[in-house]
């Protein structure tokens, strides 16, 4: 098992909102996790910040996320626990109102793979030379799109579609998309929208397939990403197991 994760602020922004994180705890269970953070006045940075740090935390407390249930449960929990503390922070900062984070997730045990997202940070496996992916954005112009009111190509350059349906500190409740994944994958990725963006899953999935370091292919990403313009903060984390 191989893992690493990076974040760049690109090469617009003067800052960087995006907070990831990889933990893995006693058992070898593992949780990856990427934030797009959004605000301004540091607001996106803090509430992406606040929703990854609480999470590792978490996390960490526990030497086994226990049964696929227990998983699901730690999951929603700790989100809608992080939810409260966006929220709080705002209602004690009121310049800060407003902002709010994306979060997607993977966690890997040996006897199941679980991803979990809100907003539209993405969540994919590394399966058969491609990358698949499993997470659903909750923006508008998806909304639109499955409605049958946008196509596929008119959704990518609408000029709308940064428009988020769901985020974390938006609201007093969240509901988080959860997704139950078969285990035999060749590995785990997630990122923001600041890749995805400027990447389409072909061009990800050529990298992640190269003969180089997890951390030599997310560096090549982050590079490929400013090279056609970086106008977004960049963050990924990937896993790959033994023999990918």
């Amino acid at each position: 098992m191989e893992y690493f994760y990076i974040t760049d602020p690109g090469k617009v922004r003067d800052h960087n909102e995006d907070s990831v994180t990889i933990v893995e705890n006693e058992n070898h269970e593992i949780l990856l996790a990427v934030a797009d953070g959004m605000g301004g006045h540091k607001g996106g940075e803090i509430a992406s910040s606040i929703a990854i740090t609480h999470l590792s935390d978490r996390f960490k407390e526990f030497s086994s996320v226990g049964s696929k249930e227990d998983a699901i449960n730690f999951i929603k929990d700790t989100v809608s626990e992080a939810n409260v503390l966006i929220y709080k922070y705002t209602d004690e900062h009121p310049e800060s109102k407003g902002m709010g984070t994306t979060i997607v997730l993977a966690l890997l045990t040996k006897e199941f793979l679980l991803f979990g997202n809100l907003g539209d940070s993405s969540g994919y496996v590394v399966k058969g030379g491609k990358i698949h992916k499993i997470t659903t954005d909750h923006t508008l112009v998806n909304l639109l799109v499955k409605s049958g009111e946008l196509t596929e190509e008119e959704a990518k350059d609408h000029p709308r579609k940064n428009v988020l349906m769901r985020a974390l500190g938006a609201n007093t409740t969240v509901e988080m998309d959860i997704f139950d994944v078969e285990t035999d994958v060749e590995g785990i990725f997630l990122c923001s929208d600041g890749m995805t963006n400027m990447l389409d899953d072909e061009q990800i999935a050529k990298v992640l397939y190269e003969k180089a370091s997890s951390e030599e292919k997310l560096t090549k990403l982050i590079y490929k990403c400013n090279n056609r313009g970086g106008n977004d903060n960049i963050s990924a984390a990937y896993l790959r197991k033994d023999g990918e």
